[in-house]
């Protein structure tokens, strides 16, 4: 197998007393799609936090591409290639959908107040027709903070996907989603480069059987399993850990 794109060494994250995430290693393959699931309170964003940068660790490192980025912010993990959505949508509320979008895909924070027509004529271009594909596209002019729940979290995903990442991490993007958007995000998953990582967390187990290759169940911050979909599900002491195994559908169930 090749060398991982991304590669997590004995993360461990305390809080006080509390260690939220323990001695985790994880590896992410190009164009892989791994779950991390697992009980309220298991550490999943938390590890989600740590290898985007928006959390330090304690102890341990982690990679990207062979370079230790260990110390590095979020800014420099996005503009090297990690996108990440987030479990509360993060948008600028006052600014319309579409400039939420532009924003994202611009490749670095604007220096003037003015940017050049020409460059932000093609990002409106091509942000209109991201969000057609996320069923947002009547929505392009309205301002971000007015758009429902779901409409946020999708715009959120949208604007992730924009610097166009080699790992996307998605944190519960299901969560508040209706049953067409739901098929709709299945649909961009699938459309992605095949050369994309996702990590995603979940507790949509039916869309976790429908996305993921790779299945990591955490508990108490520790890596309980890691497996393919089939092998944690039947697990006996999986099932022990997360009881909503059992209600897990096959690999067609969130269609």
């Amino acid at each position: 197998m090749t060398e991982p794109i991304l590669h997590a060494t004995g993360l461990r994250r305390v809080f006080g007393a509390h260690t939220a995430v323990h001695d985790v290693t994880l590896s992410i393959h190009a164009g892989q799609r791994h779950a991390l699931i697992g009980p309220n309170g298991a550490g999943k964003t938390t590890l989600l936090n740590l290898l985007a940068g928006t959390l330090r660790p304690t102890a341990g490192s982690i990679t990207w591409l062979g370079h230790d980025i260990t110390r590095r912010g979020p800014v420099y993990r996005a503009q090297a290639g990690i996108g990440r959505s987030f479990q509360t949508p993060t948008v600028l509320p006052s600014l319309s959908t579409v400039d939420n979008l532009i924003l994202a895909a611009w490749p670095h924070p604007p220096h003037t107040p003015r940017w050049p027509p020409a460059r932000r004529r093609h990002l409106y271009t091509v942000a209109l027709e991201q969000l057609d594909a996320f069923g947002l596209a009547g929505q392009a002019t309205t301002p971000a903070g007015a758009l429902g729940h779901g409409q946020r979290r999708l715009l959120d995903i949208a604007m992730a996907l924009a610097g166009k990442p080699r790992l996307l991490l998605l944190d519960e993007p299901a969560a508040g989603l209706d049953d067409i958007d739901i098929g709709r995000l299945l649909r961009l998953l699938a459309a992605l480069p095949a050369s994309t990582a996702v990590l995603l967390v979940e507790h949509h187990l039916d869309l976790v059987a429908t996305v993921a290759d790779t299945v990591t169940l955490l508990h108490h911050g520790r890596v309980a399993i890691t497996g393919s979909h089939q092998q944690v599900i039947t697990d006996p002491v999986a099932h022990a850990i997360y009881p909503g195994l059992e209600q897990a559908g096959g690999p067609d169930a969130a269609r």
